[in-house]
């Protein structure tokens, strides 16, 4: 994987948590395993949960595709590893 891409997949989870109160933290976690470990077919059906616009969920699913084709599974491995140490330094409570 690319630093950059690992830098952008964690930059993003770190602009969700900073400054905000612990309850988004395992909300954040949630989402991140299931977008980096789950299929595509269960990724989309969790988007699905809170967006029904169909151009939403499209674009979920051209976003899966992408990370499946370009990442392996370590590389989501050290994305996740990375998150948590992210969280663990930022807020240790909220992990």
């Amino acid at each position: 994987m690319k630093p950059a891409s690992a830098l952008v997949l964690l930059g993003t989870a770190l602009l969700l948590i900073l400054g905000a109160n612990c309850d988004i933290c395992p909300a954040v976690k949630k989402d991140v395993e299931i977008f980096m470990k789950s299929t595509l077919e269960e990724y989309v059906a969790y988007v699905s949960r809170f967006q029904s616009n169909p151009l939403v969920l499209e674009n979920a699913k051209i976003l899966k595709q992408c990370i499946d084709a370009k990442l392996t599974e370590e590389d989501k491995d050290l994305v996740l590893s990375g998150l948590v140490s992210l969280l663990n330094v930022s807020g240790p409570l909220c992990w």
